[in-house]
């Protein structure tokens, strides 16, 4: 028995190691496809040759692989792990004891204990390179800048109100600036070792009967925001919640109660804040959307969580108004508006790639006191900001602002991340201002909403490469030493494009660069594409067929023949007919989270995920034939909710199947490490450090997590806090972890396991026990797979005398 499966596993490698080497790849997996039938063959014959021949497979292995990857333990594991845990079972007293046991007695002789224990050595032998070569990724090859902590934090409001020194957190991001910066300083490299939960709120927001399947997604991604002595934040299905900042005791609840059936994201990441004028009535005001059907905004009394009457219609503006023909799903907010100078400014997610002409990107600003549209800034208008007459409606099918925005006041300008024209993956048919705004960053004037300017980050995107989030602002020294308004703008292809936020014109170099074509009939392609030359990109490498991995040596094939069939040709490879690999793809090596800065050092601080996809073109005859969705009457019809992989993009010519590249066990096709963290200099434009951060454990699908964790690096999905004390807070990566990081270094000061995913951005204050306290949703993500929960955390030192 134990020889026939030998050779099947070994059939299992040569039949496809033939194909493999068909397509120009290793000749390794047909030659030990050829060693395992041999053995497996002479194994069933009872002749011991076939321990020796299994042996001598086992060796060729481990030579083929340092040869390919060195030490890199983590690389070796496809090849060798099974074949090692195998090994094992063949050199056992059971099988190769028998053989070497004339009298035919079960025992173990010399060639079993042997065996058996180079095999495990063997096994062993990979983990100890695994955590040596994790260690040697953790690289700092710039020192930690040796300036003093001093210079302004920009975008802040003129009354000092969103000043972090004021113990508030009215942003986001702590301040408008989106830097996520704090100055409490109670909590130090000294003392970290010792932080505990102090309190826990549970919001008893879970995900509901279908609601993390077939591509659905329920993630609690909130970052609450402080003002005076409370917390303010939302659930994924919308409820808005007040807390007492030092206790976690609830103060206030209120429930928008929505139809959220259709919506295949049930996520929120946060709400905000406004002071109404003098004498008007609600005085201070929490801020937020609803997605149901029909997406709504609305103002709740801060104090009391009460509708305020005066706003909208009874507290609530219908966003549906404008934009024309709006299923359940297709249009609503999850990320907070922008709220500053009395406006409430806004844009939403759309249901990409379902459809040509789908709801209108159109950015607007409301009048944050009475909920009266003020400005609506529609890229195909002339003027962009003129007001619609009767009947009319918004341009659809624009690109979209879904992420948080960021303002400067002192300049009047609000910084928005825009989307792409959907659908995303064919832009034969696009407008000319598609081609003009589609993933770009456009500063707009908070007053009117005419646009002041705006910088293109990818020209004719055809990878759903849209900005994700507003850009942090920052101020950065010239050749000449004169501080500089600047901002800094990351996106899905791990660019980091400084501008100057005055005049959108680079900062540090823009170089375009010539990127490949495609062959789509009916389309066509930027013949270059821009990059940050003078900044470090945060990707990896592009993979080579050794970068290639799986759990096994067969899933590490399968990936490999992949990889040789599909076109890739680096970054802004195209998609076509016949497959591409995406890497990165529309998950992006940084998605919603974006970046960290501390402005008084001038240092980012990124998380950074590795996820390659694959991207099928299809046309619409083989979409529909193949039932990878079905056929929709348009506009007005019920729409057929496709499986989220199969983007129909009805109305072109073509779909497109996006999914991650995975081998046949479920595996990523690409070699550790998945995720990084890096720390980067803006002013001397260096890597201060990096490394690979995070764990196996509680990594898996369902209910079946890993119980230990290999420092392999994890992917991670959420932002990072850093404070004036260097310390950089963080929960975003899939093993559940909570973390703090030396800042200067990258080092692990404090890690903790949380009941569930930490995939949300941390944010902390002083409360009024004079404690710092550091705050972070804990309910896990849908697209990253972590466990769900409804927990929110607060972590300080403990009380004096505990």
């Amino acid at each position: 028995m134990t020889g026939v499966l030998t050779v099947l596993l070994g059939l299992g490698l040569l039949l496809p190691g033939i194909w493999l080497l068909t397509l120009g790849g290793s000749a390794y997996y047909a030659i030990a496809g050829v060693a395992l039938v041999a053995a497996g063959a002479l194994l069933a014959t009872d002749r011991r040759a076939g321990i020796w021949l299994y042996a001598l497979y086992l060796i060729g292995s481990v030579v083929w692989v340092i040869a390919s990857v060195g030490f890199d333990g983590w690389r070796m594991i496809p090849p060798l792990a099974a074949p090692a845990v195998f090994g094992i079972w063949i050199f056992s007293p059971w099988i190769a004891g028998k053989m070497h046991d004339s009298a035919g007695r079960s025992r173990f002789n010399g060639v079993s204990l042997g065996g058996m224990g180079a095999c495990a050595a063997l096994f062993v032998f990979m983990f100890v390179c695994g955590w040596t070569i994790t260690s040697s990724r953790f690289i700092h090859p710039s020192p930690f800048p040796d300036r003093a902590a001093t210079g302004a934090v920009p975008g802040v409001e003129a009354n000092g109100n969103a000043t972090p020194g004021s113990n508030e957190w009215r942003y986001y991001g702590g301040t408008p600036a989106g830097d996520r910066y704090a100055t409490p300083s109670q909590i130090t490299a000294a003392n970290v070792g010792h932080l505990t939960r102090a309190w826990t709120f549970h919001t008893g927001d879970l995900p509901r009967p279908g609601e993390n399947s077939r591509g659905r997604e329920f993630s609690f991604e909130a970052t609450p925001i402080k003002v005076g002595d409370r917390l303010y934040f939302c659930t994924p299905h919308r409820d808005v919640i007040a807390l007492d900042a030092t206790t976690g005791k609830q103060v206030w609840r209120y429930s928008p109660r929505g139809e959220y059936g259709a919506n295949i994201y049930q996520a929120c990441r946060g709400v905000s804040y406004f002071e109404a004028p003098e004498g008007a009535p609600c005085a201070h005001r929490i801020v937020s959307t609803d997605s149901g059907s029909p997406p709504t905004l609305f103002e709740l009394d801060a104090d009391t969580g009460q509708l305020c009457q005066s706003f909208g219609h009874n507290g609530v503006v219908d966003l549906r108004d404008g934009m024309g023909d709006v299923p359940p799903g297709f249009h609503f907010i999850t990320s907070p508006p922008m709220v500053i100078h009395n406006r409430i400014m806004t844009s939403g997610w759309v249901y990409d790639n379902q459809s040509v002409g789908e709801p209108s990107g159109v950015i607007r600003g409301f009048d944050a006191t009475t909920g009266q549209l003020a400005w609506a800034w529609d890229m195909d208008r002339m003027p962009t900001n003129k007001p619609l007459d009767p009947g009319e409606t918004f341009t659809r099918g624009t690109p979209n602002g879904w992420g948080v925005y960021t303002a400067d006041p002192k300049l009047n300008m609000v910084y928005i991340p825009l989307g792409t024209p959907t659908p995303d993956y064919f832009g034969g048919q696009r407008r000319p201002t598609d081609e003009k705004y589609d993933s770009s960053v456009v500063a707009l004037d908070i007053e009117t909403g005419l646009e002041r300017w705006h910088f293109q980050t990818t020209h004719h995107d055809l990878w759903d490469f849209d900005l994700p989030i507003g850009p942090s602002l920052v101020d950065l020294p010239d050749a000449q030493g004169n501080m500089v308004p600047a901002l800094v703008q990351t996106n899905k292809q791990g660019e980091l494009f400084v501008l100057d936020r005055r005049t959108g014109k680079p900062f540090y170099r823009v170089d375009e660069v010539p990127v490949p074509k495609g062959d789509i009939p009916g389309e066509h392609y930027s013949p270059t594409q821009p990059l940050s030359v003078d900044m470090p990109n945060l990707r990896r490498p592009n993979p080579t067929e050794d970068d290639m991995w799986g759990a096994t040596p067969f899933d590490q094939l399968a990936c490999r023949i992949v990889y040789h069939r599909e076109r890739f040709q680096g970054l802004y490879t195209p998609p076509s007919l016949n497959g591409t690999i995406g890497n990165p793809a529309f998950d992006g090596v940084a998605d919603w989270y974006g970046a960290t800065i501390d402005p008084t050092r001038r240092v980012l601080y990124v998380n950074t995920t590795y996820i390659p996809f694959l991207m099928n073109m299809v046309t619409q005859k083989q979409g529909l034939s193949e039932g990878l969705y079905k056929p929709w009457a348009g506009w007005g019809h019920p729409y057929p909710e496709p499986v989220f992989t199969n983007n129909p993009q009805h109305g072109l010519p073509y779909g497109i199947v996006v999914k991650p590249w995975l081998g046949i066990f479920g595996a990523p096709c690409l070699a550790p490490p998945w995720g990084l963290t890096q720390a980067i200099d803006l002013q001397t434009r260096k890597v201060i450090w990096q490394r690979a951060l995070g764990t196996t454990k509680n990594v898996g699908p369902g209910a079946l997590r890993m119980p230990l964790g290999l420092p392999t690096g994890i992917f991670s999905m959420g932002g990072s806090l850093i404070t004036s004390t260097n310390l950089l807070f963080m929960g975003a990566t899939a093993d559940q972890a909570f973390r703090v990081l030396d800042a200067r270094n990258g080092s692990v000061l404090y890690e903790t396991e949380l009941d569930a995913g930490g995939n949300a951005t941390p944010m902390t204050y002083t409360g009024k026990d004079g404690r710092q306290y550091v705050v972070i949703a804990v309910g896990g993500h849908g697209g990253l797979k972590t466990r769900n929960g409804d927990e929110v955390v607060a972590f300080a030192l403990p009380k004096q005398g505990q």
